[in-house]
Order: structure tokens, then sequence, then C-alpha cells
């Protein structure tokens, strides 16, 4: 009988891909895989470019630290899910569940654990998050990126694994982003994410720096859903509300690069050897997750970090120039740091391996 993985996680981009990581390996070695997620969230979205992989939607709710009336009626949302959960697992029995947080897994693992399933949970920021958090007590295992995290789990569970990063990334080509985007060689260019949720305030400083960022560079622009300005077209400049496909030749292509911190897509950056300039989300607007992993970063000597609370126009521009003065120093930071980094894949494999049920 072939062994069984359920995968888990959603909400943003980031909580799914470290499973699109992983399942192309265990649907090699011949496992069956599943993915719980939302009914309606990016997961569905991103797992659908693997047709081997079976999609389960369950209801869920967000768990805010905050008061909002929908604190009332997501609760329901969450225990519908854990139902819904419950009896999925129960009749397809996977051998093993992997969590990679966000609302929609914390009603999977418990639904696993009342199945007495083992479940291993990945945390990639510095400090984990209340969805992990409230998972960790039902886990067996728990991997994690950095290795302060180890001191926010109990010792019997925490491992230090390092980032996990997509090999698919790493296969992309300079030329073929150059002429999906209809770039010049000449200049060098400057790649923006938002997060596949976007980020109004950085979109709007390199549309306020347009036409000076231009003379320096060629810009690749991933905005985020409904954020792409469609008044404006100018040469050297392309915007894309999400990138899947083309991603790794974009990567491939860019020389420098302006992101939130979400730790997924700053050790993908690390791996690839891409100077970065981080502008983590406001404490304002997130649990401080992202500046913990900015500032983990840059005590390293591995990036730059302009704070949101300090971002204008003028800073964002100054900021980007500075750190393509500053490049080579930080890629020979990052060369170092990554012949140091263990092969995290493998680790995680090996894991869910090991973990899994006997038979």
């Amino acid at each position: 009988m072939k062994k069984r993985i359920a995968f888990t996680g959603g909400g943003s981009a980031g909580h799914v891909t470290v499973n699109l990581a992983l399942m192309p390996y265990f649907i090699k070695m011949g496992w069956e895989v599943a993915y719980i997620g939302s009914v309606t969230g990016i997961e569905r979205e991103l797992v659908a470019s693997l047709p081997e992989v079976r999609y389960i939607g369950i209801s869920s709710g967000k768990l805010r630290r905050y008061f909002d009336w929908k604190n009332v009626s997501d609760p329901l949302r969450v225990l519908k899910g854990v139902w819904q959960a419950f009896r999925f697992l129960g009749k397809w029995k996977p051998d093993v569940i992997f969590s990679k947080g966000g609302f929609v897994s914390v009603p999977v693992v418990f639904g696993g654990w009342l199945n007495r399933l083992p479940v291993v949970i990945h945390e990639s920021d510095l400090t984990p998050g209340l969805a992990n958090k409230l998972a960790v007590p039902f886990s067996s295992k728990v991997c994690v990126t950095f290795p302060d995290t180890l001191s926010h789990v109990p010792k019997n569970k925490g491992i230090h694994v390092g980032a996990v990063v997509r090999e698919e990334l790493k296969q992309g080509r300079r030329e073929a982003g150059l002429s999906f985007c209809s770039f010049s060689a000449q200049k060098p260019v400057l790649l923006v994410v938002g997060g596949s949720l976007g980020a109004r305030r950085i979109n709007e400083a390199v549309r306020h720096m347009l036409t000076s960022l231009l003379e320096h560079f060629s810009i690749v622009h991933i905005c985020g859903k409904n954020q792409v300005d469609d008044t404006i077209q100018m040469a050297g400049y392309r915007q894309f509300e999400y990138v899947q496909e083309q991603l790794p030749d974009l990567l491939a292509m860019a020389d420098l690069v302006v992101s939130r911190a979400g730790s997924n897509a700053i050790y993908e950056f690390l791996a690839l050897q891409k100077p970065m300039l981080l502008i983590p989300l406001s404490r304002e607007a997130s649990r401080g997750d992202q500046i913990l992993n900015a500032q983990s970063f840059e005590k390293q000597g591995l990036c730059h970090v302009l704070l949101e609370e300090e971002l204008t126009d003028d800073r964002f521009y100054q900021a980007v120039l500075h750190l393509q003065k500053n490049s080579k120093s930080i890629l020979q930071r990052m060369r170092e740091e990554n012949e140091k980094t263990a092969d995290a894949l493998a680790q995680v494999i090996a894991i869910l391996q090991e973990t899994a049920r006997p038979g």
C-alpha cells in the first residue's frame, strides 16, 4: 500500500512555498499527496500547479489579536474546519501531516491529533506565529529556520533545519527573464516584490520615484493582487500582480531586490545571492516578526533595511542606490553564508519519513 502525506498551510504565498518545494519529492517517491487548505485561499491556486495533489478545501477563520466583530463568528468557522479536517483525515489516514502554518493549518493539526496522526510543523520566522503557537502542543516535531527559534519551542520537539528553498528557483535563466520583460541587458535589473498580498506603500514609493529609478535600472514590479496600475506604461518597467511560472527567470535576471521580510522569501534571495533592501511590515500592521527577520539578516551583513515607519519616497530612492553601491560586500557575505548552510530540504524530507507511521 502506498504511503500517504497530507500538507497544510495558507493565507499567503509564504505559507505555501515550502510545501511546494516538498510535494514533488514525495510524488516522485510514490507517495499519495493531499493538500488541506481554505476553500478560496491563494493556496488552492498555487497547489493547482501540481495535478497529482488532491486538494481538500475546509472552513477557516482568522485568529485576531485585536477586537473585531468577526472574532465572534470565526471560531465557529474554525470548529467547522476542525470537523471537516477530522473527517477527511480519519477516512484517508495519511501516515504523516506537514503543516506550514497560517490560520487554515490549526484545524488540520488539531484534526490530525484527534486521529492520533503524527504532525510535523515548519516555522520560518524567528518567533512562531499565533497559528503555530496554537498547533505546537499537538505536533510531534517542529522544524525551524532560525537557530534562535529553538528557544521558543519545546526542547524535545524543536529541530533546526535552516531554510527550505524550492529547487526550481535555482533553474532560472537570465536571458529568458530579459526576453519575457522585453528588457535590454545594458542596465541592471531591480526586482520589487511586495509579497502575494502586495505592499501598497512600497508600490507607491516605486511609482513616485519611477522616472529617477529608470535612469539607473530596468524594473520588474510584482505588485500584489489588484494593485497593477495600468495607467503607467514606461520603457524598462513591467508590472505583474503575481508571478509563478516565470519567477525563476525573473530572479535569475535580477541584480537587486526590494522586498518585505517574510522568512521564506529572504532565505530564497540569500540562496540565489540577490542583494536585498528589506522593508518589513510595521509593528502596527503585524506582530513584528518581519522586523526581527530583517534585523537578524542585517546584523549578518546580508541585507539593508528600511523601516516602513521611516519610508519616504526620497529615502526609498536613496536606499536603493545605497544598496547598489554596497552590493559587492553583501554578495561576499551571502557566498560565505551559503557555504555553511546544510541541505534543509533533504533534512525535512528525512524527518517526515522518520516521523511517519510505520508500515
